[in-house]
């Protein structure tokens, strides 16, 4: 019997070790599904918190000349639209801004991921399931393509509900 999750899919990796021959709806099951809920409402509690961080860092910024990422270069990405002719001074500074919290958040998704299965490197399979989990990130599908022969994440269709348990987060006023 296939071991299902709160929301349907099959249950992924194994939060304890089961002794070999114990069935799978046995006691173990029951301990995995609730380190997983844990681990998942963690993870949420992060998201929530690296958000709100995001979000009070915003509000508190007053120095808009030091960026992560160079202006020049988005401003000539921004300028490859052959529609757009002025750019406005502030706005790759919204973009590096808006660039460098997507990074991020879909970094927390990846490592998250990787802490799932137990590893401690950031690799190109946990940003495809990040990607994969993330309804959001719907448009990287085609981008990021996965190459994993493990059932390490849950495949999903474009456009079916993600069972995402860790659902963007957007700060309330």
């Amino acid at each position: 019997m296939e071991q299902k999750d709160h929301v349907g899919h099959p249950a992924i990796g194994v939060a304890a070790t089961m002794p070999y021959g114990a069935p799978a709806g046995g006691p173990y099951g029951a301990y995995q599904h609730i380190y997983q809920q844990q681990h998942q409402q963690q993870q949420q509690q992060q998201l929530q918190m690296f958000w709100a961080d995001q979000y009070r860092e915003i509000e508190q910024t007053t120095d808009f000349k030091n960026h992560s990422l160079p202006l020049a270069r988005i401003k000539k990405i921004m300028k490859a639209d052959e529609d757009v002719r002025m750019i406005a001074a502030e706005a790759p500074v919204v973009f590096a801004r808006a660039c460098e919290m997507f990074i991020l958040d879909l970094t927390h998704r990846s490592w998250a991921h990787a802490e799932e299965n137990k590893r401690r490197t950031l690799q190109k399979n946990d940003i495809a399931a990040a990607i994969t989990r993330t309804d959001v990130f719907d448009f990287l599908v085609d981008i990021v393509p996965r190459e994993d022969t493990r059932d390490d994440v849950i495949p999903r269709a474009l456009g079916a509900p993600s069972g995402d348990q860790l659902a963007y987060y957007y700060v309330q006023q």
